[in-house]
């Protein structure tokens, strides 16, 4: 579909999760922060997501605008209208024997993934892509669909043959998780035949959702530039480098932005004592604040130690906890963490903190105030991932002066400036930036950050308000999705299973 002419575009923006209404990750934080930045901007974008609890009760008041009935599925489908943060219009998908459910997203209580994913997030695919097409009477039509990771996939693919469509953009958040179902399930879903191809959704004899926005989307990016390069290769791609590195010239890394309305030291209400690059000294406030909060002697000489994450092997934490006996050495280090995810790494986590309660604290879970806490009261914060897609906490670590440590990989890459002899003396450096995932490598940057941190205070000073100064807001990132969603509609891209320009 060519843009009417107007400078204005109406943009549709499907997720499956987005903050404040569900979040289980950074996707969340994306889908809620990037619309706005878009509707300051001018345009017309809505959002679109399932009718989880959460969800519903977070975007009340609610009213229900349309329904509609889909071949395979025999209840009535509502679509709710609520706003998000006041601005921007959201349609939640009213499914309740499939959205209506406890737990997150994806998965039950227990943190088993729902044995219905596929077709829980098949049939959101569905009425997204006729809310698209302007057949679900809400009597609006986008000029661009904006689709993010596998829950989305199947949108551009159901929109590949339909005349008069949108212009399609998929976003890539992690590469890791490609929503793969077996065949019998692509047969259950009831989805068009010709799709099962290699060029289509098949992918190694399986469904791919992943794939589904990568082959036929107008536009691919993912959520850094870096990262955008890491997932042509073997090592990142996941068996999809291929196909990406095929549409690498409609592949481009954006990186993802900080809503400063929500983290930002000078303002933030869940933490103690406010503070911005002019009156760092008040930041020591939040610390002894964190510290007492998380049972931990306070100590104003501490060099406290943070991380926020999912405890899984790709946030690297198991290399946190293997330093744990070298950093417990420096008598004044304090480490907080707080996540949830492998049971062996909590287990191990919980027997630390049991053998140490002096020097390491712990939260089992997630807690949104405590984050803002943690990243206002730390001096520094681990986040030592083997890969990482884009990363948003180094991002706030940097706004709130809490120094990060990262690997040098995907956002992390980036955003964070190496605290080199050259790069301090010139007053650029904003962390620590070690090159190899393994345990060495980060023992000897934190190190480092030891070391540093026991120079003058005004080493550390310059260091840390230094990140505070970096501009990470969604205007830069909002600037470059327009530039990409005018591309999309401009020059629609080849449909792999057709051949020809998609109509």
């Amino acid at each position: 579909m060519k843009n009417s002419g107007s400078n204005r575009l109406k943009i549709l923006f499907a997720s499956s999760e987005a903050q404040p209404l569900i979040k289980t990750g950074g996707l969340a934080d994306v889908a809620g922060s990037l619309p706005i930045a878009l509707s300051e901007m001018g345009q017309d974008v809505r959002l679109v997501l399932p009718a989880y609890p959460q969800a519903v009760v977070g975007a009340a008041p609610l009213i229900p605008v349309t329904s509609l009935k889909l071949p395979g599925y025999s209840g009535i489908i509502r679509v709710l209208e609520g706003r998000l943060r006041g601005d921007v219009p959201v349609y939640l998908i009213d499914a309740p024997d499939l959205f209506n459910r406890p737990g997150n997203p994806y998965a039950d209580p227990s943190g088993a993934d729902w044995s219905d994913n596929a077709e829980r997030f098949a049939l959101f695919c569905q009425v997204v892509s006729q809310l698209s097409l302007n057949r679900a009477g809400l009597h609006w039509r986008p000029d661009l669909i904006h689709c993010n990771d596998w829950q989305t996939g199947l949108i551009p693919a159901l929109l590949a043959f339909e005349h008069n469509r949108p212009a399609s953009v998929f976003t890539i958040h992690n590469l890791a998780y490609q929503g793969i179902f077996n065949r019998s399930t692509f047969s259950r879903l009831g989805l068009a035949e010709k799709l099962w191809r290699y060029e289509g959704l098949e992918f190694n004899n399986s469904l791919s959702f992943m794939k589904g926005g990568l082959a036929f989307s107008d536009w691919v990016t993912t959520v850094s530039p870096t990262y955008a390069r890491e997932i042509l290769t073997a090592t990142l791609g996941y068996g999809l480098e291929g196909l990406l590195q095929y549409r690498a010239d409609r592949l481009q890394g954006v990186l993802n932005g900080v809503d400063y309305t929500v983290w930002d030291p000078a303002s933030d209400p869940a933490i103690p004592q406010h503070y911005d690059a002019t009156t760092f000294h008040l930041k020591k406030i939040n610390k002894s604040f964190l510290q007492r909060e998380m049972g931990l002697p306070e100590r104003e000489d501490a060099l406290l130690f943070g991380h926020i994450g999912r405890l899984v092997e790709q946030k690297g934490v198991d290399l946190i906890m293997q330093i744990l006996p070298g950093m417990l050495k420096f008598p004044h280090v304090q480490l907080v963490i707080l996540g949830s995810g492998d049971p062996e790494l909590e287990r191990f986590l919980c027997q630390e903190c049991g053998k140490h309660p002096d020097r390491i604290a712990a939260v089992i879970g997630y807690n949104e105030g405590m984050a803002h806490r943690i990243e206002a009261g730390c001096d520094l914060f681990l986040m030592p991932s083997r890969y990482e897609p884009c990363g948003l906490n180094q991002l706030y670590s940097l706004r709130y002066g809490t120094v990060p440590v990262v690997h040098r990989t995907g956002g992390l890459s980036d955003t964070v400036i190496n605290a080199t002899p050259r790069n301090l003396l010139v007053g650029s450096a904003t962390g620590f930036v070690f090159d190899r995932p393994d345990v060495d490598s980060l023992w000897r940057t934190v190190n480092i950050a030891v070391d540093l941190y026991g120079r003058p205070k005004a080493w550390w000073h310059k260091l840390a308000v230094n990140g505070m100064h970096q501009d990470f807001s969604w205007n830069s990132s909002a600037r470059h999705y327009m530039e990409i969603y005018q591309k999309a509609i401009n020059n629609p891209a080849l449909n792999p299973l057709a051949g020809a320009v998609l109509p």
